[in-house]
């Protein structure tokens, strides 16, 4: 994006698992393009024109699994639209067979790292992102693989609409301790948090994943952080409510 050189973005994760039905290959050939999200080769994304009627809000899900959650919250919410990142095929056919199933006319999918897709986003874009049970990648060596790092909490910083919220979940008690180091110490962030049910347990408007099942079957408490997005630290104090265009490095400034 630009016209400077791109930085050559590692992706792990797997990408497909076991070969898709007939039927949902269909849906991939058929219904992905029409909600299939592409970043303009200007690099910069408008959402909102992503779907036929504008919506009132735009939310964002980055790494959606099976989709479960976003179905719900799309079903629950057709006047906001809402974006769904993931690279599995098979969770993103799982989604489209919901899409198809319940006639969801307001999520789109972008099929490719979420980084890119935050990159082209304008600021103040989003009113609501949830990253809900990301790999925790548990071996010392692959820590820097994980998604909640600084330069992802920047950049939702810069996308994210003063009082909007950032939603996480983990139930890796490793991961949770990074979570909350990383996001206590942005300036764009507030944990509300008082009590231990405000992260012990999920709200009630805030629908349940297969993953979060699959914890509590296995024994593993799910944890649940709800973030709020600060005005701009930079723009405090001098007239303005406004926001950042961009955050990035500015975390490590304030430190």
């Amino acid at each position: 994006m630009g016209d400077g050189p791109r930085t050559r973005l590692l992706l792990y994760g797997r990408r497909r698992g076991r070969a898709l039905r007939p039927a949902r290959r269909a849906l991939f050939a058929q219904l992905l393009p029409r909600l299939a999200v592409a970043i303009p080769a200007d690099g910069r994304l408008d959402p909102r024109l992503l779907f036929v009627a504008a919506p009132s809000r735009i939310r964002l899900e980055i790494g959606f699994g099976g989709g479960e959650h976003l179905a719900r919250l799309a079903a629950c919410h057709p006047e906001i639209g809402f974006l769904g990142c993931e690279v599995f095929a098979n969770g993103i056919a799982k989604l489209l067979a919901e899409i198809e199933h319940h006639r969801l006319a307001n999520i789109r999918i972008f099929a490719d790292d979420a980084r890119l897709l935050l990159a082209a986003l304008p600021p103040d874009a989003i009113d609501r992102v949830f990253i809900l049970f990301p790999d925790p990648w548990p071996k010392a060596r692959h820590k820097k693989r994980r998604l909640i790092a600084d330069d992802t909490l920047d950049r939702l910083a810069t996308v994210l609409r003063s009082g909007a919220e950032l939603r996480l979940a983990t139930d890796d008690t490793d991961y949770l301790s990074s979570m909350l180091e990383r996001v206590t110490r942005h300036p764009a962030f507030e944990w509300p948090a008082r009590r231990p049910s405000d992260w012990r347990e999920r709200p009630s408007d805030w629908p349940p994943t297969r993953y979060e099942e699959k914890a509590r079957a296995a024994g593993r408490a799910p944890y649940f952080l709800r973030l709020v997005r600060r005005p701009c630290p930079l723009l405090q104090g001098r007239g303005h409510a406004g926001t950042c265009d961009n955050f990035s490095g500015y975390s490590e400034t304030v430190r």
